[in-house]
């Protein structure tokens, strides 16, 4: 029988043991990767599914990744075609995540796929994540472990934060080192396409290929006309913490807290402001590490609004600004 409240494991051999018993039972069960921690699932399992949507209060609409251990295990769920199999070579394990048809009998629910003929799939590298998944041995649906639209879990105790009894374990693997969700690739015949920039820049994307991609359409994504996303991140607002963002700050406005990059002095002249660094140096890999915890902490503040000072839009750099865009959109 599941439990009702979240149990926190050390991530132990004894502990992923614990977990997988966990996800075979239909049970849900948060767990680091190198990106965000994730809210994980039994792939095959319809009401397991059920359960994990309505514990995110995610919309039905929006499309999970099936995480597996090996690249040929990811094959038996789509189909792998060139462009696919070239960046799977070069990324996996790693935070990537491909979009590609679903391949016939394979074990992604229809319900994890938003009755989508496409399935997304991604190697995390993780130790914790990969022991979990070679243990279950089948491929496990995890967004990030968080309330639908929030600020993603970089930690397990932000999982325990946002979801509390919602989960029925979480594995403490620590804080995850890269911070930000994996990129999404669609390769579903002709040019590849960016569906979410995130922790593998697009700049690498097109060196594997040699070829463009194409930069994400930034359009409100909803399922009531049937025009759902083809992948998760996807939606217009997300990643939001409960305070106002007000990006590209110049200044800091009274009762603002400041969300700073590169200790550029923005407020100085208000030092009663809470106030966090992604980079004191300037650097946008910790910059990346850092966003989530430091949007969480600002908002546990109190200010009404943060204000985000400009942070550069290159490599990592897009997967911030895309992130803090969507967290900054009308809800």
């Amino acid at each position: 029988m599941l439990v009702t409240h979240a149990r926190l494991l050390p991530a132990t051999a004894a502990a992923i043991a614990d977990a997988v018993a966990v996800l075979r039972a239909g049970g849900l069960v948060g767990f680091p990767t190198e990106t965000v921690y994730g809210l994980g699932a039994d792939a095959a399992n319809e009401r397991a599914v059920a359960r994990l949507f309505a514990a995110k209060g995610r919309p039905r609409f929006n499309p999970l990744i099936a995480h597996v251990d090996t690249a040929e295990a990811a094959a038996g769920l789509g189909l792998m075609g060139r462009r696919a199999r070239l960046l799977a070579a070069a990324f996996w394990p790693g935070p990537l995540t491909l979009v590609v048809p679903v391949q016939v009998g394979g074990a992604v629910c229809e319900l994890a796929r938003a009755g989508l003929s496409t399935v997304a799939l991604r190697v995390p590298s993780h130790p914790v994540a990969r022991g979990l998944l070679q243990a279950f041995g089948g491929a496990v649906v995890a967004p990030s472990a968080n309330r639908s639209g929030h600020v993603s879990p970089t930690t397990a105790a932000h999982v325990l934060e946002d979801l509390g009894e919602r989960v029925d374990a979480v594995l403490d693997g620590g804080a995850t080192p890269l911070g930000i969700e994996s990129t999404i690739i669609a390769c579903v015949g002709g040019p590849a396409r960016l569906l979410r920039p995130g922790g593998v820049p697009r700049g690498e994307i097109e060196r594997v290929l040699g070829e463009k991609v194409a930069p994400p359409e930034l359009r409100p994504v909803d399922g009531a006309s049937g025009d759902g996303p083809l992948a998760p991140g996807q939606l217009a607002s997300h990643y939001a913490p409960r305070a106002r963002l007000r990006l590209n700050a110049s200044a800091l406005e009274p009762g603002e807290a400041l969300l700073d990059f590169g200790a550029s002095g923005i407020g100085a002249g208000h030092p009663e402001a809470s106030r966090l660094d992604l980079s004191p140096s300037g650097d946008l890999v910790e910059a990346a590490a850092n966003l989530y915890a430091h949007l969480r902490a600002l908002d546990r503040s109190g200010a009404a609004s943060i204000a985000v000072a400009p942070i550069p839009a290159a490599g990592l750099g897009e997967a911030i600004h895309d992130r803090l865009r969507r967290a900054a959109a009308p809800r």
